[in-house]
């Protein structure tokens, strides 16, 4: 029995396999997730294509982090499932669009339920069975030279009335699928594999920028609302952790501004950007993706209850977490939290003290670098200058 790479176990039987054994694969069928994927490498000329593992059935948990979060997977389970995940792709400019592979790759980014595929590769590449806690989330890579769908996929009325829609804003188009229920790494999908917007307008979108710019559009498109919404009335903290990332959100009793500070319990670094009131104009660079994901949760729960306020995120990248995942996962756990009652609290010291019983280091150093809590009351509101003339 050999030494499991996964848990540690010399007697495990769930993932050990012999080290070293690969298989050549050529020819393959098997059901997409669906998951597509559009690289940033040599842009505009980029590598796209599907992702589909050798068996049949509903694959769909194999690549959604919505369904990893919900099931509570933890990283060996979901590396042991990308690694399953063969990645057909061909290179070519970002408005290719219409080519037969293309076209194929359109069907698999517009459903939503798993769809059988075919693939034929150019050259067989080697699937090796044994799982690495450091394998990547596309692990096996493929030119192909044929592919094609075995069945019709599955596409909902609302996605095929908009991925029609010629004249539509790509922005507008997201804002309706995200109204009509579509789930966020859905829209993405979409909006990466060319299909959303004006027809003129229209091309492939690396999937990590499609991933920023949809979550961003979500949140903006809110907070046109949010910034004419009351205050809340009360300091409170919603909470949530999976997979050694947690998450604490502070909300305080103000007019809209937001701030993400992380700090990696391995000494990585510390990350931060925030915004004020107005809207922001560069891309958070330090924090990157989470930013936004960590905004649009925040944007759905002020969204819900109808008001405003600001909003210091807490987060704490534990040890645990050895693999990246995306930031999919940092958006359902950002969720999460704000599906939870929310602690209140009658100071920002009695709120502090409670987040630093769930923090493995001193509360100061987020509290130390935050923008917002260092202005949090030193503005002078408009209303206390007409109340002193009132009175």
């Amino acid at each position: 029995m050999a030494h499991c790479k996964i848990c540690g176990d010399w007697n495990c039987k769930k993932h050990t396999v012999l080290l070293g054994k690969a298989v050549e694969i050529k020819e393959f069928s098997g059901s997409s997730p669906p998951e597509i994927f559009v690289g940033r490498w040599n842009y505009p000329n980029v590598y796209t294509g599907i992702l589909s593992p050798q068996e049949h059935g509903d694959t769909g948990f194999m690549s959604n982090p919505e369904e990893w979060h919900k099931r509570k997977m933890q990283i060996p389970e979901i590396l042991e499932l990308r690694n399953k995940l063969i990645y057909g792709r061909k290179q070519g400019n970002i408005k290719r669009l219409n080519d037969k592979f293309s076209n194929v790759m359109k069907e698999v980014a517009m459903t939503h339920k798993s769809v059988a595929t075919e693939f034929k590769l150019k050259k067989p590449i080697k699937q090796h069975e044994e799982h690495d806690a450091k394998t990547p989330l596309i692990a096996h890579t493929g030119e192909v030279e044929k592919v094609r769908l075995q069945e019709n996929p599955s596409i909902k009325p609302r996605v095929d009335y908009l991925v029609n829609d010629v004249d539509m804003k790509s922005v507008n188009a997201m804002i309706e699928l995200n109204k009509s229920g579509i789930e966020t790494s859905n829209i993405i999908k979409l909006l990466s594999a060319g299909l959303l917007g004006l027809r003129k307008n229209r091309k492939l979108v690396p999937t990590k920028w499609a991933i920023t710019a949809t979550d961003d559009a979500l949140s903006k498109e809110k907070l046109e609302r949010i910034r004419y919404y009351s205050e809340i009335k009360e300091i409170s903290v919603f909470s949530a952790e999976y997979l050694g990332n947690h998450y604490e959100f502070l909300l305080l009793p103000e007019k809209w501004s937001f701030e993400v500070i992380e700090i990696s319990l391995k000494n990585i670094g510390v990350w931060k950007d925030y915004e004020t009131f107005f809207p922001r104009k560069k891309y958070a660079d330090s924090v990157t993706g989470a930013y936004y994901v960590n905004r649009l949760a925040l944007c759905e729960y002020f969204d819900k209850i109808k008001r405003q306020g600001q909003c210091v995120v807490f987060r704490q990248v534990g040890e645990e977490y050895t693999a990246p995942l995306g930031v999919g996962i940092l958006r359902q756990v950002s969720r999460e939290a704000f599906s939870r009652q929310g602690r209140t609290f009658g100071t920002i010291k009695e709120a502090l003290d409670d987040i630093q019983t769930r923090l493995k280091i001193p509360i100061s150093n987020w509290t130390d670098k935050s923008f917002v809590l260092k202005n949090y009351g030193k503005q002078r509101k408009l209303t206390s200058f007409f109340s002193q003339y009132l009175n």
